[in-house]
């Protein structure tokens, strides 16, 4: 995968895992609350049952994994080694991985998160890695370059639907904060113009609403695809997507986690969790 990636693209390889299994990203959260619920400790042992587990289960029926690497960090260098085992694992297995870290720096730090999550030979190597494009888009530029050059994924964080992030996104009205990292990922996929997907995407929330409208933002324009938190537990529907994302709904990749790992801890369950899920998209 890894050297069909360097030539086809993690935006290629994303289009086609879709169009094979289905729209959907299974979120790894291992929080303690859902640890418990599994009956499993809030250890790293806990951490790595879960993570195999999750992974076993939705890796015939996903399009990619998302694990919440906060949720492996807080445990350590114990919790990181877990978070790299699931990372190799999903490779082996075939399934896409999105590094859920949102990295954002500048200078030689941020060439050290973009070596770090997206140097080929790097541990925690994953096929693409969520950034935070706050320090202006261009701080991203490290990150960018590798993973282009390395076949490789980012997603940046757009236009999310968290309650506190329209006091920075939303700024500008008709020129938002939001609409220039739209417009700024759109440029960076024109090097893939002619391929399905580029390899830059953008996390938007599946719950923003009529944000899209009001802000004038054209997500068909942008070429790349769209990680799309909020599926199940936080109530979006795949109507509900369908009428957000409107003509840019096929590079749409929703996200569900609370409400596919609410099923678990039985792999069986877990797999009817998840086609139930895709049924609905």
């Amino acid at each position: 995968m890894r050297a069909e990636g360097a030539t086809r693209g993690f935006g290629v390889r994303l289009a086609a895992a879709m169009l094979a299994r289905g729209p959907l990203c299974v979120g790894i959260d291992p929080h303690p609350a859902l640890l418990a619920g599994w009956g499993l400790a809030d250890s790293v042992q806990g951490l790595r049952t879960f993570s195999q587990t999750v992974l076993e289960a939705v890796a015939p029926l996903a399009a990619a994994i998302k694990p919440q690497v906060a949720l492996y960090e807080r445990h350590g260098s114990a919790g990181m080694a877990a978070l790299e085992e699931l990372l190799a694992a999903a490779a082996e297995a075939g399934v896409l991985t999105i590094a859920d870290a949102k990295r954002g720096d500048i200078g030689s730090t941020m060439a050290g998160y973009a070596d770090a999550w997206l140097r080929d030979g790097s541990a925690l190597a994953a096929d693409s890695v969520t950034l935070s494009p706050y320090l202006g888009f261009e701080s991203l530029r490290p990150a960018l370059d590798l993973a282009a050059a390395n076949g490789r994924g980012v997603f940046v964080l757009a236009l999310t639907s968290n309650p506190e992030g329209a006091s920075v996104q939303h700024v500008g009205g008709a020129d938002s904060v939001a609409k220039r990292i739209v417009q700024a990922a759109a440029v960076e996929n024109q090097r893939w113009a002619s391929v399905t997907l580029g390899s830059v995407g953008l996390v938007v929330g599946a719950t923003v609403g009529d944000a899209l409208k009001e802000l004038g933002i054209d997500l068909a324009a942008v070429h790349g695809p769209l990680l799309a938190p909020g599926l199940g537990a936080q109530g979006a529907t795949g109507a509900d997507m369908r009428a957000t994302f409107g003509a840019a709904y096929p590079g749409v990749l929703a996200t569900s986690s609370r409400g596919i790992l609410a099923a678990g801890p039985g792999v069986a369950e877990l797999r009817a969790a998840t086609t139930a899920t895709l049924q609905r998209l």
